[in-house]
């Protein structure tokens, strides 16, 4: 059993939270965890970029000038890529970046990252985190409480309106659940919040 800081919302350590060893992969799974991180930052590139090509440059056949004669180079259209206003060589054209993982690949790289979060002392479980309301002084009270002046993720098992607008305003706060967190947030912030009944949901998950 590995064990995991347990505290409340003011910071108070109410004990330790213990998590299943058969549920931690460190000795695999670093070759998992970097084609996840690159896949997930490719499936975030639009692929929208778009030049023209030379039929698509407006302009007709007509040969600039004569081919010989007049001393200079010999220039057979004005769609040419070596004028301006003409088209793009090479240029970028509208394409997807998107890369394919295997269920089992991206289940064992979330499993490496969890683990490594979990063999490094970087995370921490709170007992429930619910707001009466979606004020972000409140939210940041519970912040300052946790000792967390550069951010965290927090990963609850359902959430609510009210956190979602508590923290959208918070600079490195994101919020996520269990079911739906991957591996590239969790290894993108130095520490990882996740309340008990959101533990038990990734549990679920890894097992």
């Amino acid at each position: 059993m590995s064990k995991v800081a347990l505290k409340n919302v003011k910071g108070e350590s109410v004990g330790d939270y213990e998590v299943a060893d058969n549920l931690l992969v460190l000795d695999k799974g670093d070759q998992a965890v970097h084609e996840a991180v690159v896949a997930y930052n490719a499936h975030q590139r639009a692929g929208t970029a778009s030049t023209l090509n030379k039929g698509e440059v407006n302009g007709s056949g007509k040969k600039p000038w004569k081919q010989k004669g007049l001393g200079r180079a010999r220039a057979g259209y004005k769609q040419s890529n070596v004028w301006r206003g003409g088209h793009a060589a090479h240029g970028p054209l509208p394409r997807k970046y998107k890369k394919k993982l295997s269920k089992k690949v991206t289940k064992l790289a979330f499993a490496r990252a969890f683990s490594a979060k979990v063999d490094q002392g970087d995370i921490t479980v709170i007992d429930e985190l619910s707001m009466a309301s979606p004020k972000t002084k409140d939210f940041a009270v519970v912040l300052k409480n946790l000792g967390l002046d550069r951010g965290a993720l927090f990963i609850v098992d359902v959430t609510t309106d009210n956190l979602l607008l508590a923290t959208r305003n918070i600079q490195r706060v994101e919020v996520a659940t269990a079911q739906l967190v991957n591996t590239y947030q969790i290894l993108r912030y130095k520490n990882v919040i996740i309340t008990k009944a959101g533990m038990e949901a990734l549990e679920k998950r890894l097992g």
